[in-house]
């Protein structure tokens, strides 16, 4: 599995005059065990959301609906901007990169993870970010 951010592009199925299906699967497109699902949506466009990073959790950011703007940084201050703004497009966004996302009018953001949720698991402060301390040090 990627130890840096990386563009995800997923199969799609169908035609303009049908509709279109797109599959993620485990193992296959998502690089790891799904064991949670959750979606944001009704994000006002000038709101930024995230602003935090992950000691240990992995996801897989799609924007079902939408375009989502996902800024990372790592902890050595490079930043990179992707631009989500198909369904069968996802970012892979592994520990520990500090994350912002500004989301499009009725955008909606899909996350596959890799662990259920845990508070202790997330890193809300951005200096503790940046010092580089590991969780239960």
């Amino acid at each position: 599995m990627s130890d840096t951010p990386q563009l995800l592009f997923f199969p799609s199925h169908g035609a303009s005059n049908l509709g279109f299906i797109t599959v993620a699967e485990m193992e296959k497109s998502v690089p790891f065990g799904v064991e949670r699902v959750y979606w944001t949506y009704y994000t006002p466009n000038n709101i930024e959301r995230g602003g935090h990073a992950h000691h240990e959790l992995y996801q897989v950011l799609v924007a079902v609906s939408g375009i989502i703007d996902i800024t990372t940084e790592s902890r050595s201050g490079e930043q990179q901007t992707f631009l989500l703004n198909s369904p069968d497009k996802g970012l892979l966004l592994p520990p520990p990169f500090w994350h912002t996302m500004r989301f499009s009018h009725n955008a909606v953001l899909l996350s596959l993870c890799n662990m259920h949720y845990s508070a202790e698991d997330y890193i809300r402060d951005y200096q503790v970010f940046k010092t580089g301390i590991i969780k239960g040090a």
